[in-house]
């Protein structure tokens, strides 16, 4: 399964470094295969500055990355990627093509704009719970939920909840016996339940 995960100037870092590292793992302790390959996109593939000065840069751009199973868009400053048109197109463009899409944290806000969420269940930061939902009314914003699973689309809480949503996902895609022992090799206390 391809994993790409869209990062952004002022991204939040472990929105973006959480789920790598728990794909990652999670590929490492697979006893007979490697069924996660995760790779971070940017809009343009050079370096991204991510919350506080982190420099991060990712394996590709919009131009030449691989083909998705599951986009991840992660959280942080979105507010300036919601004011490009052709961010908003080509997450809406590789959401249509992939299997999967998910967020982390106000990544959400992203998808909506892009018209990828409309009505759906979805959850986000504690802090912007109640602005999304007045952003877009038709979306059923839910708080204490560390993700929400509506079959294609999965959301999750902010910053930490990306790992639990991660994890879940391995178990999702691959089996719960992988996902718990990428929780213990990186000596995370998963929260298998979704609730706050």
């Amino acid at each position: 399964m391809n994993i790409g995960i869209y990062i952004y100037d002022q991204a939040e870092v472990l929105d973006f470094s959480g789920p790598f590292e728990v794909f990652t793992t999670a590929s490492r302790v697979c006893p007979d295969s490697t069924p996660f390959e995760v790779f971070l996109i940017g809009e343009t593939g050079k370096t991204v500055s991510a919350r506080a000065g982190f420099r991060i840069h990712p394996a590709y751009g919009f131009h030449n990355h691989p083909a998705m199973d599951l986009l991840i868009v992660v959280g942080g400053y979105h507010y300036d990627e919601m004011k490009k048109p052709h961010v908003l197109d080509w997450i809406a463009e590789q959401a249509g093509r992939a299997r999967y899409v998910a967020s982390i944290c106000s990544g959400a806000w992203l998808l909506a704009q892009s018209g990828v969420l409309t009505d759906q269940n979805v959850t986000t930061h504690w802090e912007d719970i109640e602005s999304l939902q007045r952003s877009y009314p038709c979306l059923k914003v839910h708080k204490n939920q560390r993700w929400i699973d509506e079959g294609e689309y999965i959301t999750s809480a902010g910053i930490s909840a990306g790992i639990d949503m991660s994890l879940y996902l391995v178990g999702k895609y691959h089996s719960l016996d992988l996902a718990r022992k990428t929780a213990r090799q990186m000596e995370y206390e998963w929260r298998e339940n979704r609730e706050s």
